[in-house]
């Protein structure tokens, strides 16, 4: 048995899973808002009532918005504001007694996908958060790529490639402080403006979505303008990693259209005569992170 906890902004789940994946116990609570010492305790007290499954003391894994800042292990670039600047991992292991594992959401849904779910049959995973953000993680043999930075597979923060910045018209700002990054477009918030500035369009990224299944014309083209978005950004990262799957999450992975149309767009953006990357809707969706933060140990692993 193993624990994964995911940490989120209004949610934390934790999960105790088998050594095949199994779920065998799962505990949601609220997270408490904006207090980080209350989201300490939170977190505490689920992983106590989950460590009671078994004598000994089972391994935990936790995903978190944001990452740790290196070599000082201080959170950073969390939604959550109340992580940043704070030694989470420092704090929860003096308060457990133990060591833990602790990663960004996205590589946490990277691994539960690679282990479990759709890419369980890959060598190459390459999982891709589109929600309220964009982010990824880089999986290679089931085991997670991170980098000296801990960085590896944010490719949200690069900018978008020139065939991208050709079909909007003015330049996005980001929260990082860049202009034009990916997630400017690809994320909820992007797809939101899009419609807006181009369609004369209102609505959330779902909403849009929504309209189009609806027959809305605006709707349609303007979904049909984000699969051409999408398959250039994603184009870059196959030339680079040559993935053997694409998986995607987060709330706008529900958008069937991507499935069909974004393969075909990547053709012609690819260095090769035939796309064989697949891409993929997630097996587990909103349950990958605490599943995925559980792999972040090996199976049976005891602390």
């Amino acid at each position: 048995m193993r624990i994964g906890v995911d940490l989120g902004g209004t949610k934390i789940e934790g999960v105790l899973i088998s050594d095949v994946g199994e779920v065998e116990d799962k505990i949601r609570r609220d997270t408490p808002a904006d207090n980080y010492d209350n989201t300490l305790d939170a977190l505490c007290s689920l992983i106590e009532e989950l460590q009671t499954f078994d004598k000994t003391p089972l391994s935990v894994g936790i995903g978190t918005p944001g990452t740790l800042s290196m070599p000082g292990g201080i959170m950073k670039n969390c939604n959550s504001v109340c992580l940043n600047d704070r030694a989470l991992k420092k704090d929860l292991e003096q308060r457990l007694g133990y060591e833990i594992r602790l990663e960004n959401d996205a590589n946490c849904f990277a691994l539960s996908e690679a282990h479990y779910g759709a890419g369980k049959d890959s060598s190459t995973v390459f999982g891709v958060i589109i929600g309220t953000g964009t982010g990824g993680g880089i999986v290679i043999n089931r085991k997670l790529l991170t980098g000296p930075n801990r960085i590896a597979g944010e490719w949200g923060h690069n900018s978008v490639p020139a065939t991208v910045r050709e079909l909007f018209d003015a330049d996005r700002s980001c929260y990082c402080g860049r202009l034009n990054c990916i997630e400017t477009v690809l994320s909820g918030r992007g797809l939101k403006q899009t419609f807006q500035e181009g369609f004369d369009g209102e609505g959330e990224a779902v909403a849009i979505a929504h309209l189009a299944d609806g027959g809305d014309q605006a709707a349609i083209e303007c979904i049909r303008l984000y699969c051409q978005q999408l398959a250039r950004c994603l184009a870059t990262v196959v030339n680079v990693i040559d993935p053997d799957i694409i998986i995607l999450g987060g709330g706008l992975s529900n958008i069937t259209e991507l499935y069909t149309s974004v393969p075909k767009e990547m053709q012609d953006f690819v260095f090769t005569d035939t796309l064989l990357t697949e891409l993929s809707p997630p097996s587990f969706g909103d349950a990958s992170g605490a599943r995925g933060a559980a792999c972040l140990w090996p199976p049976r692993v005891l602390i």
